[in-house]
């Protein structure tokens, strides 16, 4: 029988539903092929300051919508939910992040719940206009990343795992919105995260909608592929000895599959020009399914 496996996620675009629950269950669903997931989801930008302190004292605290003063109600609160995932079902559970934790402190923490994987999503906030909860979210995708728990920062989660890591952030000034093909380097055509891309020959083409940009590569950490408009568009986090670690940032968006894409339009979350720039194929379900294969096949 296989076992559950658990996933703890930064859900950070809760109020998009199509990107954020939307694109929590593309993340999830091959992770899903080989049995039921129970899905931690922590909402740091929303939570109270009492949440964080009881996580600290209890672990895995599952939050109420009391817990939340700051929700954005463009999306309706639920504490849990259940989604079949062909023979399997996803259980989501909303959780608050701990606060005033050192890294020591998180890494415990991380240890205690005992979780398979840390994914952090994209975000409608950003890296260079710091917010008090992003200290905690940093912390927790720092300590993942180097404990060689799979790790996947998207986007905000990209620029918040190399932020935390040493990088420079800062702000273009405008958005990048469109497929671009990434060119990956010859650590990116061998690494696993890539393995699964069509177009051998030109790059994966990837997903972006993002207006800051990591300029500056992670302390150990490798380069994997770049961009037109963007650099360091993904990375590999190293081991103090250098080994490769199974963490990655990437800048690009895999869980924007087309028919969320083209939702997301319907319920006005992005404008038709942006639905119009998203409407190549992409590579996204084949970097979500090698990150999966990865953490089915990894041994906590």
């Amino acid at each position: 029988m296989s076992r559950t496996r658990r996933i703890l996620l930064l859900d950070l675009l809760v109020e998009r539903s199509e990107f954020g629950h939307g694109g929590n269950q593309e993340v999830i669903q091959p992770i899903a092929r080989e049995g039921d997931v129970d899905i931690f989801l922590l909402t740091p930008h929303m939570q109270s300051e009492e949440s964080g302190i009881t996580a600290n004292e209890e672990g895995l605290y599952f939050i109420g919508e009391e817990d939340v003063p700051n929700w954005d109600h463009d999306y309706p609160f639920w504490e849990s939910c259940e989604v079949p995932m062909g023979e399997n079902v996803a259980r989501f559970y909303r959780v608050a992040l701990p606060t005033g934790r050192e890294d020591l402190e998180m890494a415990k923490w991380l240890e205690s719940i005992k979780v398979d994987a840390v994914v952090c999503s994209g975000s409608r906030r950003n890296v260079t206009m710091w917010e008090g909860w992003m200290d905690g979210a940093s912390s927790l995708m720092r300590v993942s990343s180097k404990s060689g728990t799979p790790t996947l920062g998207i986007c905000f989660g990209h620029q918040l795992l190399c932020k935390s890591l040493g990088s420079e952030v800062t702000r273009a000034d405008s958005m990048s919105s469109g497929i671009w093909n990434m060119k990956l380097n010859e650590e990116g055509h061998e690494d696993v995260l890539f393995d699964l891309r069509k177009m051998e020959d030109v790059g994966p083409a990837v997903v972006y909608s993002h207006q800051d940009h990591v300029v500056t590569m992670p302390e150990n950490s490798i380069l994997l592929g770049s961009a037109s408009h963007n650099e360091i568009t993904a990375i590999r986090v190293l081991g103090a000895d250098g080994d490769k670690l199974p963490a990655w940032g990437v800048q690009f968006h895999p869980e924007a599959a087309k028919h969320r894409i083209e939702r997301a339009f319907q319920w006005g979350h992005i404008s038709e020009a942006e639905m119009l720039s998203f409407q190549r194929d992409h590579d996204g379900a084949g970097v979500l399914e090698s990150f999966a294969n990865v953490v089915l096949g990894h041994t906590p």
